[in-house]
């Protein structure tokens, strides 16, 4: 079978090939995921570095391969999860804490360029955070990737929501179905 596709028009199929197949990036600010670990100490800056494992490469002390690069490559490169939804992070995390998905040595990030694979590590650092430092990470990791959200966090559990009057429900109207036609 032969399937062929033909544009009428004046000139359109220029435009329409020039918009499909010449997309250009947009001109705001690349965020890299190489990047964004920085941003993490910045505004974080007692999340543990876990720093101190040694490169193969060099057999220097790996002072850029910290726990926040490695958990971004994770999340994004190994897991393949969206780094701009909170949930997805939560995911993360709970791999990291043993409640979700298996971690593997083999893949993990650093496990090819550190002598030791920093995985055992950066589980215990995890571990080690409480529940708040674990949604402010998530918190920062979201705004980062994704700075036009709203940066809220959940609502306060100590506030109550305002109750709204109830109302009486009202009776169907006659004739509901007659206005479908």
């Amino acid at each position: 079978m032969l399937l062929s596709v033909i544009v009428f028009g004046s000139g359109t199929h220029k435009s329409i090939h020039r918009n499909l197949f010449s997309i250009q990036p947009a001109d705001a600010q690349r965020i890299t995921p190489g990047d964004v670990w920085q941003q993490v100490y910045q505004q974080l800056p007692d999340f543990p570095k876990e720093n101190k494992y040694i490169s193969k490469e060099n057999g220097k002390v790996a002072e850029n391969n910290t726990l926040a690069n490695r958990l971004i490559r994770y999340h994004i490169y190994t897991k393949g999860r969206a780094p701009i939804y909170r949930l997805d992070w939560k995911l993360t995390l709970a791999d990291y804490l043993g409640a979700n998905e298996i971690m593997y040595d083999t893949t993990y990030p650093g496990n090819d360029a550190l002598r030791e694979n920093p995985i055992e590590g950066d589980r215990k650092a995890i571990k080690s955070l409480t529940r708040s430092q674990r949604d402010a990470l998530v918190q920062v990791l979201v705004n980062i990737f994704n700075p036009t959200s709203e940066n809220t966090l959940s609502p306060n559990p100590n506030t109550a929501p305002n109750p709204t009057p109830s109302t009486t429900p009202q009776p169907p109207q006659q004739g509901g179905a007659e206005l479908l036609k």
